[in-house]
C-alpha cells in the first residue's frame, strides 16, 4: 500500500526541488517522461527504478542515476511544458498561439481580462501569469466539465486556484454584462465556435482602445469574424494573421529544419475598440479583383447575405463542421477526475474562490 499524500505545499516555480513538484526526467536516449513528486513515490523504467525521494532536496537541472546505473536530467518544467502534459477535456491553444495572444493583445501586469472559452486552462494559465496578482481574469465557460478541469489544472500549477480568476459557467452574451461592468475590461479573448455573436457584447465592457482577440480555426470562421467587426462600427479594422513555428536539427554539420512541425492550429485576428461616437475612417483603396458585393458574400457566407441569414438561421456552425472533434460526458467526467485527481497529488488546494460564479444556462 502506497503511502497518504501528505500537505506539501504549493508546487515551487523555482529553487530545490520538492514533493508536489513536476519533474522531466529525460534517458540517455532522449526519452521524455514527466512525473509528479509524491512521498513513497517511484520512477520505473524497463531499466531501473528511481526513488521519488532521491529526488527531493536536489537543485532544478540536476542529474539522478537509476538502480541500473542509468543517468537522466531532472528539469523542472516551464508552463509550456505543463499545457502540453496536464489532462485535457477540450483541445488546448498551443504555447506559441498563446505567446501571440499575450503579444498582440499587449496584456499587461494589473490588466483586467475577460476570457471565453476556458476550455482545459492552458490558456488561462498564460493570461493569470502575464496580468500577475494586480490583475483579474474573467472566464466564461458554456460547459461546467470543461470549468472544472481547467480549475483543477491551474490548482495543481499554482497549488491553489487563484484568487484573482473568476470562472464563469454561461453564455457570455447573457453573463459578461452581469459580471463586468461596462467599460471596465481591458482585454477579451474569445476562443469560441461563433466569436462574432459576441463581437457586440465584447464592445460593451471594453474600454475605448482595449483590445479585443480571436481565435479560431478555420478561414469560414475567420471571414464571417471579420466582416462582424467591421459592420459593427464598433472596433478598429481587424487584423488577421497565423503563427507556424518550425523547428531546427542542429548537430555538428548536420543542420537542417526538422521533419515534423506544428503548423497551423488557429488563426488570430485583433481589433481595438473605439471610443463611443466615432466613427472609423474608410481605407483608400484602389479598385481592384477583390472587390465584392453583399451576393459574393453570401455565397461565401450565407448568413452575411443581403436577408441576414433569415434562410440559415445561422445554422452550421457545430463543432464538428470546423473539425473538433466533441468528447462524450462519460470521458469529460474522467478527465474532471484526472485535473481533481492531478491537483491533489500536487498538494494543491482545489477549492474555488468565494466569487466563483455559480452554473449558468451553459449547455
Amino acid at each position: 500500500m502506497s503511502e497518504p499524500i501528505i500537505d506539501q505545499g504549493a508546487p515551487s516555480p523555482s529553487g530545490p526541488l520538492g514533493y508536489g513538484d513536476r519533474v522531466k526526467l529525460t534517458g540517455p536516449k532522449g526519452r521524455l517522461n514527466t512525473i509528479t513528486l509524491v512521498p513513497g513515490g517511484e520512477f520505473h523504467s524497463h531499466r531501473g527504478v528511481i526513488p521519488h525521494a532521491d529526488l527531493v532536496g536536489i537543485p532544478d537541472a540536476s542529474v539522478v542515476v537509476n538502480s541500473s546505473g542509468e543517468e537522466y536530467l531532472a528539469l523542472r518544467p516551464l508552463l509550456s511544458d505543463f499545457v502540453m502534459s496536464m489532462p485535457r477535456g477540450a483541445a488546448i491553444v498551443y504555447p506559441k498561439d498563446a505567446a501571440q495572444i499575450l503579444s498582440l493583445a499587449d496584456v499587461f501586469p494589473g490588466a483586467r481580462v475577460v476570457e471565453a472559452g476556458v476550455g482545459s486552462g492552458a490558456l488561462s494559465l498564460h493570461l493569470l501569469r502575464a496580468i500577475g496578482p494586480d490583475g483579474e481574469l474573467f472566464s466564461f465557460e458554456r460547459r461546467e466539465e470543461f470549468a472544472d478541469i481547467a480549475r483543477g489544472n491551474a490548482a495543481a500549477f499554482s497549488g491553489r486556484v487563484p484568487e484573482n480568476w473568476t470562472v464563469t459557467v454561461g453564455d457570455l452574451q447573457e453573463v459578461l454584462p452581469a459580471t463586468c461592468e461596462a467599460g471596465s475590461v481591458d482585454r477579451v479573448v474569445l476562443d469560441m465556435l461563433a466569436p462574432w455573436e459576441c463581437v457586440d457584447v465584447a464592445a460593451e465592457a471594453l474600454r475605448p482602445g482595449g483590445v479585443l482577440i480571436c481565435y479560431v480555426a478555420t478561414v469560414t470562421q475567420l471571414s464571417r469574424t471579420a466582416e462582424q467587426l467591421q459592420r459593427s462600427g464598433l472596433f478598429t479594422h481587424p487584423q488577421s494573421s497565423e503563427t507556424m513555428v518550425r523547428g531546427w536539427h542542429v548537430e555538428g554539420l548536420a543542420v537542417r529544419p526538422d521533419h515534423r512541425m506544428v503548423a497551423h492550429t488557429g488563426f488570430l485576428i485583433t481589433a481595438r475598440r473605439l471610443a463611443p461616437g466615432t466613427v472609423l475612417p474608410s481605407l483608400k483603396r484602389r479598385a481592384s479583383k477583390s472587390e465584392f458585393s453583399d451576393e459574393d458574400l453570401a455565397s461565401w457566407l450565407p448568413d452575411l447575405g443581403p436577408d441576414g441569414g433569415a434562410a440559415t438561421g445561422g445554422a452550421g456552425w457545430a463543432p464538428e463542421d470546423v473539425g473538433e472533434r466533441s468528447k462524450s460526458d462519460k470521458i469529460l467526467r474522467k478527465k474532471v477526475r484526472e485535473a481533481q485527481r492531478f491537483a491533489e497529488e500536487r498538494g494543491a488546494d482545489t477549492a474555488a474562490p468565494d466569487d466563483v460564479a455559480e452554473p449558468g444556462s451553459g449547455d
